[in-house]
């Protein structure tokens, strides 16, 4: 009888720390599906890049710097490796596409395009995916970093190598709210 008691004790044990780790292995593959609907919505906006810019550079052609930063963000989000060098990369191309925008303000004849403005409506149903796709991404990252951080799964969590992951954040310079003049 009192050889049970420990083995009733490192069983319990067992099964606490089976539990704990099939929970953070979900955690972690929620979490990374959630970043590739993240990256499927991201492939669609760089895929409609190239049209927008096309349609730009007709009207707008002495504006080149813009429209080659645009180029040149579009091909750095689509080489990006790493999760946080892909965030930041995405974060600049839309700054740059805010440019972009901006600049058409400039030229009527752009803005009164049937192509521009189709391109126009499409990247912003785009837009408007990925910002649920990212706030989707960043509860599940939320999610999966407590688990990790409470005790004692933050013990569990150290020892098998599990590792906190980033949010999907957007930069201070893209919350401030665009004056509007009339």
């Amino acid at each position: 009888m009192i050889y049970l008691i420990p083995f009733i004790i490192l069983l319990l044990v067992i099964i606490w720390l089976i539990l704990v780790y099939n929970r953070l292995i979900k955690l972690k593959i929620i979490t990374e599906q959630a970043w590739s609907d993240v990256d499927v919505q991201l492939k669609r906006r760089h895929d409609l890049i190239p049209n927008l810019v096309e349609t730009v550079k007709g009207y707008a052609s002495h504006e080149r710097s813009t429209l080659e930063e645009v180029v040149k963000l579009r091909n750095s989000a689509i080489n990006a490796t790493s999760t946080q060098e892909k965030i930041e990369v995405e974060n600049m191309l839309t700054k740059a596409l805010r440019q972009l925008f901006a600049l058409a303000e400039s030229y009527p004849d752009l803005k009164a395009s049937a192509n521009f403005q189709k391109l126009q409506d499409e990247l912003a149903r785009i837009e408007e995916t990925i910002s649920q796709a990212r706030r989707y991404y960043n509860a599940v990252v939320r999610d999966y970093n407590t688990a990790i951080a409470i005790f004692p799964n933050n013990l569990i969590a150290g020892f098998l190598g599990f590792s906190y992951k980033i949010f999907f954040e957007v930069e201070e310079s893209q919350k401030i709210v665009p004056e509007v003049k009339f």
